[in-house]
């Protein structure tokens, strides 16, 4: 009798337990790389291309999209600021509640003005953001972006070889994803909206 009583308890439990779960979404699958609890990409502190400070602080109650480029790379930056730009169209609406910044990695030719042409050039809400080059060197370390300018033999002319992905941030300003270069805009379109229901 016992026995049958147990039983009767467990499986009563077990359901109130399950109902109280219903209610709570299904853990995101994400398409890029989870990386929740990250100790790095926390810390930015540079100048947007209007001349404003920021800091992730003031795109709290956003998804941010950030991107480490320069605004004379030949394919791969702006590749990825049309596939973000695809993507957010993609998402709606959602789309107006993720922010996208383009963080330059060679202050020395982007110069606000010139992210303000090229930046917004994607979409008007895209941001642009410079800094000294110590400002942006420690920034770049704190993400564990690598780049380093390559000079072109007989030319005053250079580019600039750098780390190719999207930092993701959920709403609360935490790390979450790593989207590697490449990533179609759908695929960039649901992390995104993914991040926004977390």
């Amino acid at each position: 009798m016992n026995r049958t009583l147990n039983a009767l308890l467990v499986l009563v439990l077990s359901v109130l337990l399950s109902s109280c779960d219903a209610g709570k979404p299904a853990p995101a699958e994400l398409n890029g790389t989870d990386i929740t609890g990250a100790e790095f990409a926390n810390t930015l502190a540079l100048t947007d291309h209007t001349g404003k400070p920021r800091t992730l602080e003031d795109f709290k109650g956003k998804a941010v999209a950030l991107f480490f480029g320069f605004t004379h790379c030949p394919e791969i930056c702006p590749t990825t600021m049309a596939d973000l730009a695809a993507a957010l169209k993609l998402m709606g609406k959602d789309g107006e509640q993720v922010q996208v910044l383009f963080v330059t990695v060679d202050p020395e030719r982007d110069t606000p003005e010139v992210l303000a042409q090229f930046v917004p050039s994607f979409n008007p809400n895209f941001i642009g953001l410079t800094g000294t080059p110590e400002e942006i060197a420690a920034t770049a370390a704190n993400f564990k972006i690598f780049y380093a300018k390559q000079a072109e033999p007989g030319s005053e002319h250079y580019n600039i070889d750098h780390s190719a992905g999207i930092y993701a941030f959920d709403k609360s300003g935490k790390v979450r994803v790593y989207l590697k270069y490449g990533q179609k805009p759908e695929l960039i379109a649901h992390d995104l909206q993914q991040l926004l229901l977390m």
